[in-house]
């Protein structure tokens, strides 16, 4: 007899408690040796005063059982609260948001009927440090981090992801025809990641154009691998063009920690009507017995479910009149696996988890340490604050308070030269960048060189709101140019 395993459960808000009810009478009927440890998350956690919509004693859970099955949450609006998911991904570590995204016809309609593949999108960084600042009082920003750990850990885990499910290819989704360092930075890893698993077939797409082939000819990719902020907004569309957003499961993997989900929201409009359909949350279940090492029990209630969808039994949101069979609600669409359990799909493709890929004696999913690259302090970048000053009167100014080591080559507003130079066209927010190159006989500078420019732009009653240090590592410049620098 197998030892059961302890995972962590959250019910949820909206139809959270409904489709986890069902997905448990699911796991219960096809005796997953599973025990469950529940912990209250989500809006009453929100509305008892926790910002971050998780008590400080469910950690301890989270991190004992290191399996956490969740249901969607409802985050009130406004009062500072934070995403619980976001909190959660950063504060386990899980770096690796996995969603497979298949279609199901003829039972379920969708306008590209043999679509199958996976986004596996990076969890932790990109836009969604969420670093923000107000900087003027037109300006905004939000700084978009991606380091090379990061971008090597989730890389080698989509080619590693892809070895392990009989995958054929990996694509690479990025911008960095116009973001040349950071999404440059991911693109890079992506090509030195490939090289170490020739049995596939890498390709890299920039993200726009990837974006419209994927919604176009989805057949044409198999495993997507991402930034953030583009693997969440396409992991949707990817999700919603197989049919539904509603059959869309998704795990989150850590090192140490996992989270299972459905990909959808709470849908508090619905919730207590017996409505929702509960396969998202159901096949975020599948994904935790596989990772759990279940594959049998996860392969019996996936073919169950292929089979109820087979069969016509629909709820209200993929119902369709002369395509559907049967309507049912929530506990009737539990009920309907329940009684296929041990039954195959005779149309749709059916799974099964108990075939082995070779793996390799040690799964690397980690990232390579690197020496330290030799840093020199070059120049800085000022910003400024300043409403309705002509560019060519800000560049007069700040080239009369030049110092003996740093002087002004170039001011931009927004990415855009206006001094020297610039076209009266162009339009100025209060947002300038002031761009400092060292003048020093060696080319470099320090930080006292930088303290004494901010002295005489304070002393002069311009408002420097931030700077960003010019530096070359191992003689390569590690900023980007200025247009016409």
């Amino acid at each position: 007899m197998t030892d059961k395993q302890t995972v962590t459960i959250a019910r949820g808000d909206g139809i959270g408690p409904e489709i986890m009810q069902a997905t448990l009478a699911i796991l219960d009927a096809a005796q997953v040796p599973l025990d469950y440890e529940e912990i209250e998350v989500g809006e009453k956690v929100y509305l008892s005063g926790d910002t971050s919509g998780i008590a400080p004693e469910a950690w301890d859970v989270l991190r004992r059982n290191k399996v956490l099955l969740k249901g969607p949450i409802t985050t009130p609006q406004g009062g500072g609260y934070k995403s619980l998911n976001v909190t959660i991904r950063k504060t386990l570590g899980l770096y690796a948001n996995v969603r497979p995204c298949v279609s199901y016809h003829p039972f379920i309609q969708t306008k590209h009927p043999v679509m199958d593949l996976v986004i596996v999108r990076e969890n932790e960084e990109d836009l969604y440090a969420g670093i923000e600042h107000r900087q003027t009082n037109q300006v905004t920003q939000c700084l978009k981090l991606i380091s090379r750990p990061g971008s090597e850990k989730i890389v080698r885990y989509a080619f590693q992801y892809a070895r392990e499910h009989n995958r054929r290819k990996v694509s690479c989704f990025v911008k960095d025809n116009i973001m040349k360092i950071t999404d440059g930075l991911f693109h890079q890893v992506f090509k030195e990641i490939d090289l170490e698993f020739p049995e596939f077939q890498g390709e890299s797409w920039i993200v726009d154009i990837g974006a419209a082939r994927l919604a176009d000819t989805p057949e044409q990719f198999d495993v997507i691998v991402m930034p953030n902020l583009y693997g969440d907004i396409m992991s949707d569309i990817a999700a919603q063009i197989t049919g539904s957003v509603g059959l869309g499961g998704s795990a989150n993997i850590g090192d140490s920690c996992s989270m299972f989900e459905a990909i959808h929201g709470s849908a508090p409009g619905i919730a207590g009507q017996d409505i929702a359909n509960p396969s998202g949350n159901l096949l975020g279940a599948v994904m935790m017995l596989v990772h759990l090492g279940l594959a049998e029990h996860a392969t019996t209630i996936h073919n169950a479910w292929l089979k109820t969808i087979e069969d016509g039994v629909h709820t209200v949101d993929i119902y369709r009149e002369g395509n559907s069979k049967q309507k049912v609600g929530t506990q009737g669409f539990a009920a309907a696996v329940i009684e296929r359990l041990g039954q195959m799909p005779s149309v749709l493709k059916p799974v099964d988890y108990n075939v082995k890929v070779p793996q390799p004696a040690k799964r690397e999913f980690g990232y390579t340490t690197r020496p330290r690259a030799h840093k020199d302090l070059v120049g800085v970048d000022v910003f400024l604050d300043n409403d309705g000053i002509d560019p060519n009167v800000l560049g007069e100014k700040l080239s009369a308070i030049e110092t003996d080591a740093l002087h002004l080559v170039l001011i931009t507003n927004r990415g855009v030269k206006v001094w020297p130079k610039g076209f009266p066209e162009t339009f100025c927010t209060d947002h300038w960048r002031c761009r400092f190159r060292a003048s020093t006989p060696n080319n470099t500078i320090t930080h006292d060189d930088v303290i004494d420019l901010l002295k005489r732009i304070s002393d002069a009653g311009l408002d420097f709101i931030k700077t960003e240090h010019l530096c070359n590592f191992d003689g390569k410049p590690g900023y980007s140019m200025g247009q016409g620098e």
